[in-house]
């Protein structure tokens, strides 16, 4: 069974069942560029309303009565809405985000406590530690009431902006898109200077919508808190600093940070903050992550440039010299962020006035010297994972806007991170071609995983491979391998010089972030954030379950969906492999087949 497009892993056979290969662009045409950045993807699924196959009158032969069943179903719809509002009043002892974010009894995740930690719980009148109310600042001035979401400003089929050179859609898009119906996968990429929206297991090949920029598209992100059959919130990141939110429904879009007014670097990863449907972050080449509301106007703003000498790393210097040349007492990248509120931040002068517009940016962190590669949101939206060039991994409290760790790679920079879906690990591919599995409750490196002969491109977590006590994972990197692994707390190796070295006996290493699964205490304040990389002898290795060489460009990106996995290359060549037909769920879950729709590429 093996081939270039078919791998056989320990559940069954994997295979390619859809391709998108690069389109060709004409070499005279302005939007012909080579793909000097990464292929990213962004997928998204919605349920289109289903259309009544039978007439009432049919219904009605058969004994079925379709008005009765329809009333039971709003009824039923209708006390579910009053349970969530039901829930989300209850919980109000931390700041949410954007005042919509998912609260403690609707996400599962945040229910997990580590088994290693102590966490005693916080008695109803202890006041809860102060926190910056970042993500609770209205858009709008407080005597408006906004009853409907907003939607970008400019049509982009008639615009007369250069930044926006070519936009190519389907005939007949908005008759395709109403005829749809039951759940749908969108998925959303760039290459070179275009950015394409493509249906996932539609037998045309020719995508929805093509755009093309005059800059390059670097990252994106689509929000699912928001998408619906009749709207998608999309955010693209470029290479100069600009950003657009766009809606490829109605190819209406709005643009931010025009011409790098608030950050001209490149934007190297953005994400929408989870369950808010106008929060975004975005991370910059120049060791920034800048907090965007998509309902704000750019402000003007420039950012504090903090003092002090480079920090050096040891795990990156190879100059002895500059190991030992003193550091200045000035911001310290290790131990803490350099934040620059605005003058319209809620905790900057002025807060409480009236007649205050908020601008963006909503909040601006500078976490690094050198790039900020990549982030992610813990599942509980409590903590962002971020990487950089550096080689750091560190752990933010984005509602405190404070750092809470920070991790040194064994060597080199980290190219890309990954939080399980239970909140339990966070997973980095990095230049020293090793995955590296932390807890961030118990504050140690729990496994390093080795596969790979050149650097790790991207590392994601399969959700329906992860049960709490097995995690799947997958990754790909510049070697062109493919890997799947499965890992396994319990059944770790344990290290050669598994002992007194261990970083688990360290106060220091151990306090941060566990203490605030409790009450907190005194010593946190003098415990270190930054955690220096363990010896290969004193971390268990994992190794994977599948390794698969494909021949193809550089591969770049890795998804997985409940139907499979997508893989794309740096030139733009997306593959969707689907799993074997029979998944078999984990423990505490169900056994099921793969659905109709799942299995329509298959037979294609």
């Amino acid at each position: 069974m093996e081939s270039d497009t078919a791998f056989v892993a320990p559940e069954g056979v994997y295979s390619v069942t859809e391709e998108h290969k690069p389109l060709p662009v004409p070499s005279h045409s302005s939007t012909a560029a080579p793909p000097i950045y990464h292929t990213r993807l962004s997928t998204v699924t919605i349920r289109f309303p289903q259309k009544h196959p039978a007439s009432p009158g049919i219904a009605q032969f058969l004994g079925a009565n379709l008005t009765k069943d329809l009333k039971k179903e709003k009824e039923k719809d209708k006390d579910k809405d009053r349970d969530k509002e039901k829930d989300v009043l209850l919980v109000k002892e931390r700041p949410q985000l954007d005042e919509r974010s998912i609260s403690s009894s609707e996400t599962p995740e945040d229910s997990f406590t580590s088994p290693d930690v102590a966490t005693p719980d916080i008695p109803a009148s202890t006041p809860v530690e102060p926190q910056h109310k970042l993500f609770s600042h209205p858009s709008i001035s407080a005597g408006k009431k906004k009853s409907t979401m907003s939607r970008p400003k400019h049509n982009m089929r008639t615009t007369s902006s250069t930044f926006i050179t070519r936009l190519q859609s389907i005939e007949g898009l908005s008759k395709t898109l109403s005829s749809k119906q039951g759940e749908v996968t969108f998925l959303f990429y760039n290459t070179g200077k275009a950015f394409l929206w493509v249906e996932v297991g539609n037998k045309t090949k020719e995508p929805l919508t093509r755009i093309s920029f005059s800059a390059y598209p670097t990252c994106h992100d689509v929000n699912p808190s928001t998408a619906s059959s009749e709207r998608l919130d999309v955010i693209i990141g470029f290479s100069t600093g600009d950003l657009i939110w766009f809606d490829p429904i109605s190819s209406r879009y709005c643009r931010l940070n025009k011409q790098g007014t608030i950050s001209p670097s490149l934007c190297t990863a953005v994400r929408w903050v989870p369950s808010s449907p106008t929060l975004f972050l975005v991370s910059h080449a120049d060791g920034t992550i800048i907090v965007y509301d998509k309902e704000r106007e750019d402000g003007i703003f420039t950012a504090n440039i903090p003092d002090g000498l480079k920090n050096i790393l040891p795990h990156l210097n190879t100059n002895a010299t500059e190991l030992a040349a003193p550091t200045s007492a000035g911001w310290d990248p290790l131990s803490s962020m350099f934040v620059t509120p605005p003058p319209w931040h809620p905790e900057a002068a002025g807060r409480g006035e009236k007649g205050v517009v908020a601008k963006n940016p909503v909040s601006h962190w500078r976490l690094s010297r050198r790039s900020v590669v990549d982030f992610v949101f813990s599942p509980d939206v409590k903590y962002v994972a971020a990487i950089s060039e550096d080689g750091c991994l560190r752990v933010v409290d984005p509602l405190a806007e404070q750092l809470v760790d920070c991790y040194a790679s064994y060597f080199g920079a980290l190219t890309c991170v990954a939080w399980s879906p239970d909140g339990r690990f966070i997973l980095t591919g990095g230049q020293d071609d090793l995955l590296t599995i932390f807890s961030p409750w118990e504050q140690r490196v729990v496994a390093r995983c080795q596969g790979h002969s050149s650097f790790v491109s991207t590392v994601a977590f399969d959700e329906l491979r992860c049960d709490g006590r097995t995690y799947r994972f997958g990754s790909v990197g510049e070697d062109n391998k493919l890997i799947l692994w499965d890992f396994s707390s319990g059944a770790l190796h344990r290290p050669k010089l598994f002992g007194a070295h261990h970083p688990r006996i360290s106060m220091s290493s151990c306090i941060s972030l566990a203490y605030r699964r409790g009450a907190g205490s005194m010593i946190q304040l003098s415990a270190t954030r930054y955690h220096p990389a363990p010896s290969r002898n004193e971390v268990s290795i994992v190794q994977p379950v599948l390794v698969k060489q494909l021949e193809a460009d550089l591969l770049t990106s890795l998804t997985f969906l409940p139907r499979g996995l997508l893989t794309a290359t740096k030139a733009g060549h997306i593959r969707l492999w689907v799993r074997p037909l029979v998944l078999t769920k984990r423990r505490g879950h169900l056994r099921g087949m793969l659905s109709a729709t799942d299995l329509r590429g298959v037979f294609a």
